[in-house]
């Protein structure tokens, strides 16, 4: 953690929903200190879509890693958004990661449900975000509140989403002690 008053965090991703969810999640735990938090660029290694809960996993976690081998940060932080045909139907989705010099932390956010042919083209090879902007007539919609915002009608957002699944993650940083003997993501 930083001698300063200052921490610095770092998201693998220059899209300001998940810079905003980080920096407030960050803000939270440690309130005296200065938050600095930046968006960076980092590659997924997975499809602009990810299906499944592995893929998406591991892209969230490709992104901490790539952080972690080019820069230096308090925190490195990641959230990688993914769709997964379940059993009772179709649900979007996202993991974080959180990651700094001792600790890893791997996360999952709730599931919305999908309309079955919003999912199926996501499996046809479209991003989610554009595909919601056409139905629903929207631009960029996933640097605003996302298909979540859309589908719920804006009680949630794509950044409550992954400010609640970040805030669940930091458990690790909070209480050490605890965690300790848990397996590093890479031995998974």
């Amino acid at each position: 953690m930083a001698l300063s008053n200052i921490i610095k965090v770092l998201v693998g991703s220059q899209n300001p929903v998940k810079i905003n969810a980080a920096k407030s999640v960050i803000a939270r735990y440690f309130p005296n200190h200065q938050i600095d938090c930046q968006g960076v660029h980092a590659p997924s290694g997975v499809p602009e879509q990810p299906l499944g809960e592995d893929e998406t996993r591991i892209g969230a976690q490709n992104r901490v890693s790539h952080l972690q081998a080019h820069h230096h940060a308090d925190f490195y932080c990641a959230m990688e958004g993914g769709a997964h045909q379940f059993s009772y139907g179709p649900a979007t989705f996202a993991y974080v990661v959180i990651a700094n010099d001792q600790h890893t932390s791997v996360n999952r956010s709730s599931n919305l449900p999908l309309p079955q042919p919003i999912y199926d083209a996501l499996v046809a090879g479209e991003e989610l975000g554009p595909v919601m902007d056409k139905v629903f007539n929207t631009e960029n919609i996933k640097q605003k509140g996302g298909a979540i915002g859309l589908l719920t009608n804006h009680v949630a957002t794509r950044e409550s989403t992954y400010t609640q699944a970040l805030t669940l993650a930091m458990a690790p940083f909070l209480h050490p002690n605890l965690y300790k003997h848990q397996k590093a993501c890479d031995e998974v």
